[in-house]
């Protein structure tokens, strides 16, 4: 335990649990940002990825980096930082890695998107011409070797472009569901009817890609109703195994959009504002992951046979202090639990993972002492941490 001053009192707190820096700020001023992480469970490899920039602006991204992370007699052990020097297109920077694996045929999808130049996400929501092209890269061997970059703009989204002043996929993890689709989170600046002016009227909206074929083939849904920005999803199965996909968005309003999906992400029902989770000032990412229920749980839950983790900086105000919110009842809009902190001090995006070891799991986050634009750290921790906080 540590005893915190503040002001005139002492306050007592869990210290933060061990975190490895992954990824650091240079002295030349290049940063790392957006962090995504996957655990796969056939190699028992973690991968994590951020993005390399210039500076700390995001029209200053450049490629893709990823550390592979395998455990050796109780440790991680870590590859030096490489570069995906093939997840690009000429001329595009590359932006918000999202990670998904597909268990059949054993491949790991990197879903990017590529960025004409410098051109900023601002410009193109201003102007309502979209510059970002929608695009993967798969592996066979757990990250070792990379394909070269599929551009998927044209074959799946197609003239739907002509309506979308910008968009992204994540970041973060995307996911494969209990009937095999593999679902990839992401936000569209939708351009709306305007009557007055040249300036285009935009409205970001989440939504996602989904595959039914092992990744052969992409398609989009619908988008959710209300303004929503960067997301994340999970798939919650109820008592009767019936699957809900839940999402989890960014929004300026000061509390995060969920909404859920019947139809596993081809439509949304009507969302609302989550008062249990708040957001920092403009928002900010957040990831969630879906659990299983432990056993000697279950007696103790009626509604579902998942739990769900989220990851967010948890003041009202500033990135800071990231925690780890639990919902025992993710079916109900009250579940929320108060968060654990897992690192006091700036903190921004970051990504959850399951671990190899049933209800153990990480948190890839930005952070550091003076600004989280400082490093990408990786932190375990396990189920009972969580529960013996609240």
């Amino acid at each position: 335990m540590e005893n915190i001053k503040s002001g005139s009192d002492t306050e007592t707190r869990q210290a933060d649990p061990p975190k490895t820096t992954l990824f650091s700020e240079e002295p030349d001023g290049l940063h790392y940002r957006i962090p995504a992480i996957i655990y796969i469970d056939d190699s028992q490899t973690f991968l994590a990825f951020a993005e390399k920039r210039t500076s700390a602006s995001d029209h200053d991204a450049t490629l893709l980096y990823m550390r592979r992370g395998t455990r050796r007699n109780g440790s991680i052990q870590w590859s030096p930082v490489q570069e995906l020097d093939t997840a690009c297109l000429p001329g595009h920077r590359t932006m918000n890695p999202c990670p998904v694996y597909e268990k059949e045929s054993k491949t790991l999808f990197l879903f990017f998107i590529c960025v004409v130049g410098n051109i900023t996400e601002h410009h193109q929501i201003h102007t309502g011409k979209n510059k970002a092209r929608l695009c993967y890269s798969t592996s066979k061997d757990s990250g070792q070797n990379w394909s070269s970059t599929v551009d998927l703009t044209e074959s799946v989204i197609g003239h739907e472009i002509r309506n979308w002043a910008t968009f992204a996929v994540g970041p973060g993890h995307g996911i494969q569901m209990k009937n095999g689709r593999l679902i990839i989170p992401a936000y569209v600046y939708y351009k709306c009817k305007n009557d007055h002016g040249h300036q285009p009227h935009t409205m970001s909206q989440a939504f996602t890609f989904y595959s039914d074929d092992c990744g052969s083939t992409w398609h989009f849904g619908d988008r959710i109703s209300t303004e929503s920005c960067e997301c994340i999803i999970a798939e919650i199965i109820d008592q009767e195994g019936k699957s809900h996909l839940y999402c989890n968005a960014r929004s300026t309003k000061g509390q995060r959009v969920e909404a859920l999906s019947k139809s596993s992400g081809v439509d949304f029902d009507p969302p609302h504002f989550q008062q249990n989770l708040v957001e920092c000032g403009h928002g900010c990412q957040g990831s969630v992951l879906s659990i299983t229920v432990p056993k000697e749980q279950k007696d103790l839950t009626s509604d579902t046979e998942s739990w769900l983790l989220y990851s967010h900086p948890t003041d009202k105000k500033k990135r800071k202090d990231l925690g780890v919110y639990m919902n025992k009842s993710p079916l109900s809009a009250s579940g929320w639990s108060k968060p654990w902190i897992i690192y006091h001090g700036p903190s921004g995006y970051s990504d959850l993972t399951p671990c190899e070891e049933p209800d153990r799991f990480a948190c890839l986050m930005e952070c550091g002492k003076k600004s989280e634009l400082e490093e990408i750290a990786f932190v375990e921790f396990s189920l009972s941490d969580i529960l013996n906080s609240q």
